[in-house]
Parts: structure tokens; C-alpha cells; sequence
């Protein structure tokens, strides 16, 4: 006869008394959620992981550093029976059989009343996936779907374009550093729930051919600015999509804030009543100098680095960058928007002290197929430039870093 699949319910635990029986790997694994639920936790157990410790030592569940005795279960919702003693456990599991207590065993799970699923959490839903034929039941096949499943909600893919929950507003998405692979699990699902997308020249493009065919895609370089400035445009637009009900992605490369205007955007969108989501991005200031081989910080090389807009040049008035004490620095220097201004930059630098030996590398079109690197002095670098023909958007690297990586020496 075939045995019945487990009735699949969802435990209501908050200040409910949950007894876990054993501190090791099994607990440490669980633990987490059964105190992110809001249980009152008792662990009985003599021994215990760090980890587990650490938990007892915050105040998250309470510690009775002791063998398991009769009487544990009482007036417990749950319990997690893990020892590492089979009597011990098979006796809990009778308590528990008689008390009426929803219990688990890690040892045998046949023997338990209750069975743990492969959990997994996106945006405000849990996916719990158990197996139904005992003969072939599978952690590993179950923990497989589960990351499918939550996987696909996750990016949007998944759900279809009806379905999905939009939500009117804007959400400033940091695009990383051009690789689509390198947006946030957060930002690809906002893109797939979209209405409108306003994209950067720098955003990761490729994301754009994902997009269903009803999602309008705006290219914040082609918007017409009129008698309003580029940024003030970008801004207009977003709040006229977004007053219209429509749920609304501001694209950028890199991270929104770093470089990017992204408060600027937050604060036009504020002042009109537009509710927005900043989704942070990997600023490529890191990610192109990693991609390339180059650490920007090291151990005994650097032990700092700093990130500087190049885009205006040293002595200019309108430059807000103290250059004289980026020069006495000994740790690494990473220039955005810099290509153009770099000779003028690295003239600077040496004049207040920095050497002219100093390695650079400067990455084109980093973490993307067009990706290539340049290698050059701050005495050469302004001819190397122009020679090798390096164009934005490129991200500069000074310092000793340039030089440890295997690709320096190839």
C-alpha cells in the first residue's frame, strides 16, 4: 500500500516554545529560522557548535548544557530531535508521540510526525518543497527544485507578465559594472516587473533584450532635453511615467550612488510625492580593477584605496579633489571618468611627489566581451592613451596593485 504524502502546513511559532535536542551541524542549520519566526527556543544539549554558542551567548534561544531527559517536551509546539545518541532521540521521539508534539528527526525520518522542507524566501513569499514517494526521497532533489522555483521568482521569470505584483513608483537600480550577469538578484526582478525602463549609456544593455515587448525602454541620452539641463530632463521623465501609475526602473551602471546622480534623482522624485526604491549596484570602481586581475587593496601592498571622478581636470575651479594629498597616499588610486583628463592627472601627481615609476592600468569596457587592459607609468600614461587609443568608459588603477596580479607579468 502507498504511503500517504505529508500534509503540508505552515507553523505559526512566534513566542511558541520550540526544544531543540542537540547542538551540532544539524541545529546550527536550523536554529536561524526558528528564530527568525519568533520561537522561544530551548536547546538541551551538552555540547554545542560556536556558532550555536554564539547564539545562546545573544540571547537568541536559551542553553541547558545537559543530556536529554523525559519531560523535555512539555508544553513544547515543536521540537527538533538531533542527537547524536539514537536511544536518546528514539525516547524524545516517544515523548513527543505522546504529548501530541510536532517533532523532526535527523536520524530517522520515518520515525518523526513531522518532516522539514527545503525552504527558500523571495520577496515576502516561502517556498517549501517536500518529497512525496518516500522511496525516493532526496535532500538534494527537493534543495534542486527549491532553488528553481525561488530562483524564478526572483527574476521574474517565473511568473507571467499579468501575474506579477507591480508596485508604482520608481527604484534607482544600480546595473553593475556592464557584465548583466553582475546585476543584483533584486535589480533583474524589478527590470522583469517594469513598465518603463530609463537606461544609462553605462547600464548593462544586454538586460534590455530580456525585457517583455510591452515594457517601454527609454534611453536617458536621447531624451529631449529642451530648455531643461540633461539631468533635470531624466528627472521630469521619471516622475511623468511614474504619476501615470506605471512601475518604473531607473537603469545605471555601476551603483547609483557612486558617481552616478542618484540622490540627485531620490530627492526630485521626493519632493514630488513619488515613492522610490534605491537597489545598490557593484560599483565598478571594484569590480573592473577585480575582472582584470588587479586587487585594489593588498596585503602589504595596499592597505587602502581611494575613488576619484576624473572627469574634471586638476586646476580646474570647478574640481572638488585636494590632488596634492592623493599624491603623498601609498595605497591605491581607482579614477572614474578619467581617459580624457588622465596626462593632466598623472602630471599633477608627480609634481606633489608621487613617483613617476608608479604602475598604472587602465581597463576598457571591464567585465564585458569588449574588455581589454593597458599597462603604463604615471610618466607614460598620458602618450599611452593616445597611442593605444583607449576610450571611455574606461576605469584608471594607480598604484603598486597594478603589478601583483598574473596578468601584469604575461
Amino acid at each position: 500500500m502507498a504511503e500517504n504524502p505529508a500534509y503540508p502546513v505552515g507553523l505559526r511559532l512566534t513566542g511558541r516554545k520550540v526544544v531543540v535536542l542537540g547542538g551540532g551541524q544539524v541545529a546550527q542549520r536550523r536554529l536561524p529560522a526558528l528564530i527568525a519566526a519568533g520561537a522561544d527556543i530551548l536547546l538541551v544539549s551538552p555540547e554545542a557548535t560556536p556558532s550555536v554558542e554564539a547564539m545562546a551567548d545573544a540571547g537568541e534561544i536559551t542553553w541547558e548544557k545537559r543530556p536529554y531527559t523525559t519531560g523535555d517536551l512539555a508544553d513544547a509546539w515543536y521540537a527538533l530531535i538531533a542527537t547524536s545518541d539514537p536511544a536518546a532521540n528514539t525516547a524524545a521521539s516517544a515523548e513527543a508521540e505522546a504529548h501530541r508534539v510536532w517533532c523532526v528527526r535527523s536520524d530517522d525520518a520515518d520515525q518523526a510526525t513531522a518532516w522539514t522542507p527545503a525552504t527558500g524566501h523571495s520577496e515576502g513569499v516561502t517556498v517549501a518543497v517536500l518529497t512525496t514517494d518516500a522511496r525516493g526521497r532526496d535532500p538534494r532533489h527537493t534543495a534542486a527544485i527549491r532553488d528553481a522555483v525561488v530562483e524564478g521568482l526572483r527574476d521574474g521569470t517565473l511568473v507571467a507578465p499579468h501575474h506579477r505584483t507591480r508596485t508604482a513608483g520608481v527604484a534607482l537600480v544600480g546595473g553593475g559594472p556592464g557584465d548583466p550577469d553582475l546585476i543584483t538578484v533584486r535589480g533583474r526582478r524589478l527590470l522583469a516587473e517594469a513598465d518603463v525602463v530609463i537606461a544609462d549609456r553605462l547600464g548593462p544593455r544586454d538586460l534590455l533584450a530580456e525585457l517583455p515587448p510591452h515594457v517601454e525602454v527609454i534611453d536617458a541620452a536621447k531624451i529631449p532635453y529642451g530648455r531643461f539641463m540633461a539631468q533635470e530632463a531624466i528627472n521630469n521623465a521619471l516622475i511623468e511615467h511614474a504619476k501615470q501609475g506605471k512601475s518604473v526602473v531607473r537603469l545605471k551602471g555601476g551603483d547609483p550612488y557612486v558617481f552616478g546622480r542618484g540622490m540627485e534623482e531620490l530627492h526630485a522624485l521626493a519632493e514630488a510625492g513619488i515613492p522610490c526604491t534605491v537597489v545598490p549596484g557593484i560599483s565598478s570602481s571594484i569590480s573592473v580593477p577585480g575582472a582584470a586581475g588587479i586587487p585594489v587593496t593588498h596585503r602589504g601592498v595596499a592597505h587602502e584605496f581611494t575613488v576619484v571622478s576624473g572627469h574634471v581636470a586638476p586646476g580646474d575651479e570647478r574640481s572638488l579633489v585636494d590632488w596634492p594629498a592623493l599624491a603623498r597616499l601609498t595605497g591605491t588610486l581607482v579614477i572614474l571618468m578619467g581617459v580624457d583628463k588622465i596626462g593632466k592627472i598623472a602630471e599633477t601627481l608627480v609634481a606633489h611627489g608621487k613617483p613617476a615609476d608608479t604602475p598604472v592600468a587602465l581597463i576598457q569596457e571591464g567585465t564585458t566581451a569588449a574588455q581589454r587592459r593597458v599597462d603604463a607609468t604615471l610618466a607614460t600614461v598620458g602618450e599611452t592613451v593616445v597611442r593605444e587609443d583607449v576610450k571611455p568608459p574606461a576605469v584608471i588603477v594607480i598604484g603598486e596593485v597594478v603589478t601583483v596580479g598574473p596578468e601584469a607579468s604575461e
